[in-house]
């Protein structure tokens, strides 16, 4: 089977040539990472076999897109052809190449850096370890099976990168120079900042945001950094098999009830994730909100849920008229949605991208902008 010439099609629409990750990408073989995916049909999830379909598994691996490969505690690689999935959260996956190379880039990797990344599939391994050499690069994931299968797939290839089975928000194996994490995070470890050498550099996301954070350790062990004038958005860090689910009840009194406050926004009917910097926002301030929408009937849906019960659930006919907003539980919601689209509209932009990051030495992390603070 021929791949040489998709992988380097794929790294010429990535990156230059001059790149020291152009090779990288014109020499890894995605698709021995990818052999089996699971792909998105209506609302539910279709198994995709590469072997089954040779001139498929070329056109998908070398496109640059992300490839899920484990819904909830589903590998695809342990499903059987013709498995579907009614419903379920990707769990990992392949991230789309020009991503995890601009991941790489933030890090500002020098040759001979000792570097952590996540494992994921392990192409992203691949990629470190054809830029740096196998001794420079330790990778590691929760999942014993992905962890054992990509070290399997790289073996193949010569490549014997360090990999462990590890949870990354808690103690690291060993010291690094640079840690680039393509999962995201909600504050950063204490344990990374630990694991990094003097002027370190961590790369990660911030977990339900589109807020990439690049952090230089400081000589009082804690870093300094920015939020980067680039967006990105990764699976958040999970400990176990799966993440935890929100109670059952939840999504039901989200989507049925007539209970709680209505009213007429001001503002068309919004679905956040289509807008990351309204969304990131809203994720700065109410962490862990959970977004779903319909259209049934001619009816638009929006519905935003969060563990601690709280709901909020928007709808309108058309996009020129007001949705009808109901809302409950501790904390209103859309509410908080409704004060972040003031705040764009009256100032025309958010303070988000640019922002100096601080982080303390037990990795409390603090985003601040002008006068505008968080504090993760």
């Amino acid at each position: 089977m021929t791949w040489v010439a998709h992988a380097r099609t794929l790294a010429r629409e990535i990156i230059r040539p001059e790149s020291r990750w152009h090779s990288a990408l014109a020499e890894v073989p995605r698709h021995q990472f990818v052999v089996n995916w699971w792909e998105r049909q209506g609302e539910s999830w279709a198994l995709r076999s590469g072997p089954a379909d040779p001139p498929a598994w070329m056109a998908t691996t070398y496109s640059d897109q992300t490839l899920v490969t484990r819904i909830g505690t589903s590998h695809a690689d342990r499903a059987r052809p013709g498995d579907a999935l009614s419903d379920g959260t990707p769990t990992s996956s392949s991230t789309l190449p020009s991503l995890l190379v601009r991941m790489y880039r933030h890090a500002m990797i020098s040759d001979n850096d000792q570097i952590l990344v996540t494992t994921g599939s392990g192409y992203g391994t691949a990629l470190a370890c054809v830029r740096l050499g196998d001794n420079y690069v330790t990778s590691i994931d929760v999942d014993e099976h992905l962890v054992h299968t990509a070290q399997d797939r790289l073996s193949l290839l010569g490549m014997r990168p360090q990999l462990e089975v590890c949870d990354i928000t808690g103690p690291l194996p060993r010291k690094y120079d640079r840690i680039v994490s393509t999962l995201s995070i909600r504050s950063v470890p204490a344990s990374w900042l630990q694991a990094l050498r003097p002027c370190g550099r961590l790369v990660t996301t911030i977990a339900g945001t589109g807020l990439i954070l690049t952090a230089d350790k400081t000589s009082d062990g804690g870093a300094t950094g920015r939020i980067e004038w680039d967006r990105a958005g990764f699976m958040p860090a999970r400990h176990g098999a799966d993440y935890e689910p929100l109670p059952t009840d939840a999504w039901k009194q989200a989507t049925e009830t007539e209970g709680g406050e209505s009213y007429t926004s001001r503002y068309p009917l919004l679905y956040p994730p289509d807008a990351w910097d309204v969304m990131s926002m809203l994720e700065l301030k109410i962490p862990g909100i959970q977004y779903h929408r319909s259209e049934e009937k001619g009816l638009r849906t929006v519905v935003l849920r969060h563990p601690d019960g709280s709901w909020a659930r928007a709808d309108t006919a058309d996009f020129l008229t007001s949705p009808t907003v109901h809302e409950g539980g501790p904390q209103r919601l859309w509410t908080e949605l409704e004060k972040i689209r003031n705040r764009l509209n009256r100032e025309g932009t958010l303070p988000l991208y640019g922002a100096r990051v601080t982080i303390t030495p037990e990795g409390e992390t603090t985003l601040t902008r002008g006068a505008w603070t968080a504090t993760l």
